[in-house]
């Protein structure tokens, strides 16, 4: 009898320590990470979910690393969208523009600082510039009057030939081809140096406008330097 209320009380106090025993294993998976770090971010719903690991699904959206004590160890932003790439890119395509831009004017005024000390020097060497490619245009000119004159000359030879009836030779022919020809390109290259002439035209005016601004910084620097040592 002694016996059998031993095992009913053995078995009462594990019946007591079961609960015990539950709870202490339910905690053993979190003791088993302590030292290791936890993550906490949003689900679809937009809940905040802790756990050991995290879904590669909600990766992107942004999470947070945790130590054992719930301190945070390390943030990770939500990866961009493609409108923030989009936006990115187009702020980095400006600011390479504005960079080759500002490196471009740079070089410009450089120039124009070395090779001119006024404003008269740059008229001056665009009257130059004007007047050599206006020198190489009135030449053309000159060889296509010349030209065109030789086909009149060869077209009379072949005018003479019919008009006595025989067959205009070939080489008068094979000539006024080559004639007309010579004369298409020399048309042409007028074309081109006219074209040229009216862009070195424009070109030296935006010199001259650079010009200006450079004198105009150069003149408020002196100012401010006047007036500071005062």
């Amino acid at each position: 009898m002694g016996e059998l209320n031993t095992l009913t009380g053995l078995f009462r106090s594990r019946r007591r320590a079961l609960p015990v025993l539950l709870a202490v294993l339910s905690v053993l998976p979190t003791l088993s990470y302590a030292s290791g770090y936890i993550y906490r971010y949003l689900d679809d719903n937009g809940n905040v979910v802790v756990g050991h690991s995290i879904p590669a699904e909600y990766v992107d959206n942004g999470y947070e690393m945790l130590n054992s004590d719930y301190s945070v160890y390390k943030e990770f932003a939500p990866a961009p969208t493609a409108e923030e790439i989009a936006s990115r890119t187009e702020a980095q395509k400006a600011r390479i523009v504005a960079e080759r831009e500002a490196e471009r004017l740079q070089q410009w005024d450089e120039s124009l600082l070395l090779r001119y000390s006024s404003i008269e020097d740059i008229e001056a060497a665009r009257e130059r510039a004007l007047s050599e490619l206006q020198i190489r245009i009135s030449i053309l000119k000159g060889n296509v009057r010349s030209l065109k004159a030789q086909v009149e000359n060869n077209q009379t030879r072949a005018a003479d030939v019919e008009r006595r009836g025989g067959e205009v030779p070939e080489e008068i022919l094979s000539a006024i081809d080559a004639l007309r020809y010579e004369i298409d390109e020399a048309e042409k290259n007028i074309i081109e140096r006219s074209r040229e002439k009216e862009e070195v035209y424009a070109g030296f005016e935006r010199d001259i406008g650079r010009f200006e601004q450079l004198l105009e910084k150069v003149e408020i620097r002196r100012r401010y330097s006047r007036s500071a040592l005062e």
